[in-house]
């Protein structure tokens, strides 16, 4: 069941958003070679309590992965885009890491992820980051109230095209407000036209991610890190979203 949001309520996630952008820009700038993936989840951690905040991944426990989830954010380096658990690594030159967080803050919950490039980038995977971004942009853009889910769909898949690269359509967006994952589920492939009606109160997570050469995904097995299937490099890009009288407003903004 779709549950639409208040102003006032869109407010108290627009609060958890702002916390969960600084956050990301703070990991953004940790984010160097040599850096060890656990000292990044330590700060995390360390900012969640200094808020007491609420991590949204913590004994985070769904029907897919091997739960609890025993992390505060998701730490993805390379071939792995989604769901990557922190654990002993320290980032090398030109790897691709992407980190997703989601919080909440006094009940409400806001959730994005950025991908960022350690040291020197090369051309392909930046080309590859730049297009999620690009999607996420389109896809924002789209979230008007009046349209329809499927154009917030729809505009993810023809950048990806655009760019060449596949999509993936068995993890995509979803609604969120009170908790971390709610109805609706917005896949990263649509109908424009098609769908659910984008009506003022809704509130959604919208995160393309692309892998180079790939639209197939495999596990790790720790149960939760999932990769592209031929070893190829990937990107992710998230933003919440509130659909409002005025058009689609990114929570999750860094003030």
């Amino acid at each position: 069941m779709v549950e639409l949001k208040t102003p006032d309520e869109i407010e108290h996630m627009r609060t958890a958003g702002q916390f969960v952008a600084q956050v990301l820009a703070e990991l953004r700038e940790q984010a160097a070679i040599g850096v060890n993936l656990l000292d990044l989840e330590q700060h995390v951690r360390e900012r969640i309590h200094e808020r007491g905040a609420v991590s949204c991944y913590w004994d985070y426990s769904p029907s897919f992965g091997r739960g609890p989830f025993r992390n505060t954010v998701c730490l993805s380096v390379n071939d792995a885009v989604l769901h990557g658990l922190p654990h002993d690594y320290s980032l090398r030159d030109g790897d691709v890491l992407t980190m997703d967080l989601a919080v909440e803050v006094d009940g409400w919950v806001a959730d994005a992820a950025v991908t960022t490039i350690v040291g020197t980038p090369d051309p392909e995977d930046q080309r590859l980051v730049t297009a999620t971004e690009e999607a996420l942009a389109a896809a924002v853009a789209a979230a008007r109230p009046g349209g329809r889910l499927g154009d917030v769909s729809a505009a993810v898949a023809a950048v990806a095209r655009r760019h060449g690269y596949p999509v993936n359509t068995e993890f995509g967006g979803h609604g969120l407000g009170r908790t971390m994952h709610e109805d609706p589920h917005i896949p990263n492939d649509g109908r424009a036209g098609r769908g659910m009606r984008l009506v003022p109160g809704l509130t959604i997570a919208i995160e393309p991610w692309f892998a180079r050469t790939t639209d197939r995904i495999i596990v790790d097995p720790d149960g939760w890190t999932i990769r592209s299937a031929d070893g190829s490099r990937t990107a992710h890009s998230e933003h919440t979203v509130a659909v409002t009288e005025h058009g689609p407003e990114i929570l999750t903004h860094a003030v």
